[in-house]
């Protein structure tokens, strides 16, 4: 198989829609990407199954006289999203979706990995088509097996979203952060239940949580910069079980946001906080659990996101934005703190957001970035 053709890689991008699956369970995505790959030139390819993280797949490319090993990703994961596009290639995977335009991702990785099999890159490369984004972590938990070693570590790594909010194979970037850094936010409030008719024998945790919550909306408004900016949401919570008992438990979950990790861990500590100002306030044990290995913001590597960005709005065939930073995640934030690169964006132009259930990516935003992604490669490793 030589490069592959735009019908090919949107016959490739549907099939992947068609077979979206969870975190740690893309097995039959892995499946197709490697009989996809195997018919590429295998001249300088080398390809490596991650034992320890089966799904997860890492494909090297030789080049011709190398100076570096030029790394990308792409994630290969589905969210737990039931889908409602209509479309005739919609999602047979009940209650699974490709919500994210992860098929989008690997598509254009492939179209990449194709270009530079059939026309072999002056540097290395390695391609890591990687499991678990969406949730567990999954560039982390690759980087903590030690796959990036020896002939398999990036000098430089680079991967990019999709984004429905940006003409279609526009790219988007920008210095500094792209994305957020997370943190899952679980409380746990401990009371006592009673009838609803004795509140004097009981200790609610219903009016607890609500204190809490009402005293959460404090922390971004009334302890962070402005001009820096968080985002505390805390998305659900449970508590009671009828209406005429008292509640003796109840449990909050969230996540917390912010553009860099120093500003994470403020958050994170007044949170803290909080919580400990309403267990004294209600005589109640309260437990705040934060998840700080959660993703950290995605931290662009100023040297390389300049060069980046300059060929982008040097290159008259691309469609080039500034973006402002995003309060979403992205494990490959982990990554970047490992190992330098540039995230950017590729537009996909739909009215749909991320993770909605109608999300329909333009198909003719693959090749547009297949070719950005080419031409820039082709420019670093000339230098």
């Amino acid at each position: 198989m030589a490069v592959l053709t735009e019908q090919e890689l949107i016959k490739i991008r549907r099939h992947l829609h068609q077979i979206p699956e969870l975190a740690l369970k893309e097995v039959q995505t892995s499946a197709y990407l490697e009989k996809v790959i195997a018919g590429f030139n295998q001249t300088h390819l080398q390809v490596k199954k991650i034992p320890d993280l089966p799904t997860g797949l890492l494909v090297r490319v030789e080049g011709s006289s190398p100076k570096r090993t030029v790394g990308y990703r792409t994630d290969i994961d589905a969210l737990p999203v039931t889908e409602e596009t209509g479309l005739p290639f919609a999602s047979e995977h009940p209650g699974v979706m490709h919500a994210c335009g992860h098929d989008i991702h690997m598509t254009v990785a492939l179209g990449v990995l194709s270009y530079f099999a059939e026309h072999q890159p002056t540097d290395n490369m390695v391609f890591f088509f990687q499991p678990a984004e969406e949730s567990e972590n999954g560039g982390k938990l690759a980087y903590e097996l030690g796959v990036f070693k020896g002939q398999w570590q990036p000098d430089e790594f680079y991967g990019l979203h999709d984004n429905p909010d940006l003409p279609a194979g526009a790219i988007g970037c920008r210095m500094g952060t792209l994305f957020a850094g997370t943190t899952e936010v679980n409380i746990d409030l401990e009371g006592k239940g009673g009838h609803a008719a004795y509140p004097q024998d009981a200790n609610d945790m219903v009016v607890a949580a609500a204190a809490l919550i009402n005293q959460v909306q404090t922390i971004i408004s009334r302890s962070i910069d402005p001009i820096e900016g968080g985002v505390i949401t805390l998305g659900k919570l449970e508590a009671g079980t009828i209406r005429n008992v008292i509640a003796g438990h109840a449990h909050i979950e969230g996540t917390i946001r912010g553009l860099t990790q120093v500003m994470i861990k403020r958050i994170d500590q007044r949170l803290q906080d909080v919580g400990e100002g309403i267990a004294r306030s209600f005589n109640a044990k309260v437990t705040v659990g934060l998840n700080q290995g959660g993703y950290l913001p995605v931290e662009n590597n100023p040297e390389l996101t300049k060069r980046f960005i300059n060929y982008m709005k040097d290159n008259p065939d691309v469609n080039f934005v500034e973006t402002e930073p995003a309060m979403t995640g992205e494990d490959f934030g982990y990554l970047l703190s490992k190992i330098p690169g540039t995230m950017f964006w590729l537009g996909v132009e739909d009215d749909s957001q991320l993770h909605s259930a109608t999300l329909n990516p333009k198909e003719s935003s693959i090749e547009a970035g297949i070719s950005a992604i080419t031409g820039f490669m082709t420019a670093r490793m000339a230098e």
